[in-house]
This record gives structure tokens, C-alpha cells and sequence, in this order.
């Protein structure tokens, strides 16, 4: 995998995003390429999962983030699922603009110390969060939260973000399981951000899913949107670049959710 991306070139482009001015109620997301999401209300800017990174060591990114950090507005809240490096990435981390509030799982508070935020916060699965109007619950996923090799103490799941009536999912890495069901019993997210890619070989969906399994989530939740994530940035397993979003689509006309599906583009901001 190394070695392909090596050789494979670095496409697309930053993007200097035209944010649209927002009524209450109204949320913009920006995808910023792998899991990595700008959320915006009219008075709050959150931040899921930034990586703004070319290189995680030696692994290149193929396709370049959709915009650059300069162009971010103030951040409020930064949610992290995981220790792992390509969504918890300090560097981008260190030069985000002022961000207020990180919260994170269990366990990964440590590893944030150093890197500008004036609070940090640890979530256990199904523990809340809550600052002025906005509220934030950490969810479980079927993945890991080590970020080396002795650090299996760290913890990992997903967000529910709840703010101004409305309610936004992202799931972080997860394979599928029967927790989503739970998920979906407890907040009928209106806005599922999922993840699509690192399936191939079939042993990567102990940890991860596939379009497949994304759609079977998506129902799960009782969710009014599909988001697809995490593909087409680093080559992390061997499907090509391109076959998660052309499965996905193949998948939701199948099963007649194609009216529920939005394929966001890097970079540009999109209102539900």
C-alpha cells in the first residue's frame, strides 16, 4: 500500500470555501477529505477528526484536503474519536485557530495537553457533554483505540452533536455491529457521516466497513441522510480509489435510498 501510493499521484485541489451565512437551524458541512468535517451553525464551528496532513510518515495523501487550515473560521469545539493517527493528527491539531473545546474518548486526554485547547474533555460510551445550547454524546463503534503498541487503554467510538434542533452522527472507524441499532433506538441522528472505504482484504471489516455495511447502518439509525466518508484521501487497503462511492451508489439505488444520498465534494460547503 505504501508503495503504490508513492507512486500514485497527488490529486485535487484547496479550495477557498465561500461559507454560507446561516439561519438558526440551518447547519453547513464541509468534508475536508478522509473524516475530517467542518460542522457550522449560525453561532457555533466544530471541527470532527481534522487531518490537514500530505504525509502520515510514510504514507502520502493522494488526494489533497479540500481546503486549507488558513481558511477555517474560529473553531469552538473539536471532537476526536480516536487516538489513531490519521484522525487524531497533532500537527494539524497545533495550528487549528483557537480552538476552545476538545472532547474526546476516554483515555486519549493525555495526548492533547500540549496542543492549544483552553478545555478537554473525556467521554465514556453513552456519556454527554453539554455547553450553552449545544450538546455532545459520545457513542460506541467496533474498532480500537491504540495509537501504539502498549496504549490499548485508550478508547474509541462515535458523536451525536445536537444543536439548534438538529442532530448529526459521525460514526469515527467502525465495522459494523449491532450497537447502531442501539444508536439509532436512542437519537434517530437526522445526518449520518459514514465511512466507506479500507474494506479489501475481507479482514479489514472486522475493524472497518464497507458500502454495504454503510447502508445497513444507515437504516439502522433511522437516519434522513447518508454521508459517505473515509475514502479517496490515503490509500489505507487494497480497493481502488474510486469503487467506494461507485459501490455506494450501486448499493442506495438498490435498495431505492438514492434520495438520501449526499456525496459530498472536498472543500465545498453543503446546507441540510
Amino acid at each position: 500500500m505504501v508503495w503504490r501510493a508513492l507512486l500514485t499521484p497527488r490529486t485535487g485541489q484547496h479550495k477557498k470555501p465561500e461559507f454560507p451565512k446561516l439561519t438558526p437551524g440551518q447547519v453547513a458541512l464541509t468534508w475536508i477529505g478522509h473524516a475530517s468535517f467542518l460542522v457550522q451553525f449560525s453561532d457555533l464551528n466544530v471541527l470532527i477528526d481534522p487531518n490537514f496532513a500530505n504525509w502520515l510518515f510514510l504514507l502520502k495523501r493522494i488526494k489533497r484536503s479540500g481546503l486549507k487550515i488558513t481558511h477555517l473560521p474560529p473553531i469552538d469545539l473539536v471532537l476526536l474519536t480516536h487516538a489513531h493517527f490519521d484522525h487524531f493528527h497533532k500537527p494539524t491539531l497545533r495550528r487549528l485557530p483557537h480552538p476552545k473545546i476538545g472532547v474526546m474518548p476516554w483515555g486519549v486526554g493525555d495526548l492533547a495537553r500540549d496542543l492549544g485547547f483552553e478545555r478537554i474533555i473525556e467521554l465514556e460510551w453513552w456519556e454527554s457533554f453539554t455547553h450553552k445550547d449545544w450538546k455532545v454524546t459520545f457513542t460506541p463503534s467496533k474498532h480500537w483505540g491504540a495509537r501504539v503498541l502498549r496504549d490499548h487503554h485508550r478508547g474509541y467510538g462515535g458523536f451525536v452533536l445536537e444543536h439548534q434542533g438538529r442532530r448529526i452522527y459521525h460514526s469515527g472507524d467502525s465495522a459494523y455491529f449491532e450497537g447502531f441499532k442501539e444508536i439509532g433506538k436512542r437519537y434517530s441522528p437526522e445526518i449520518a457521516l459514514l465511512p466507506i472505504g479500507t474494506y479489501n482484504p475481507e479482514s479489514f471489516r472486522k475493524v472497518h466497513m464497507g458500502p454495504d455495511e454503510a447502508v445497513k447502518v444507515f437504516k439502522d439509525l433511522r437516519a434522513r441522510w447518508l454521508v459517505p466518508m473515509h475514502y479517496g484521501s490515503f490509500r489505507l487497503s487494497f480497493e481502488e480509489l474510486d469503487e467506494p462511492p461507485r459501490w455506494l451508489r450501486a448499493v442506495v439505488r438498490q435498495e431505492g435510498l438514492g434520495h438520501h444520498l449526499r456525496i459530498l465534494e472536498e472543500g465545498i460547503p453543503a446546507v441540510f
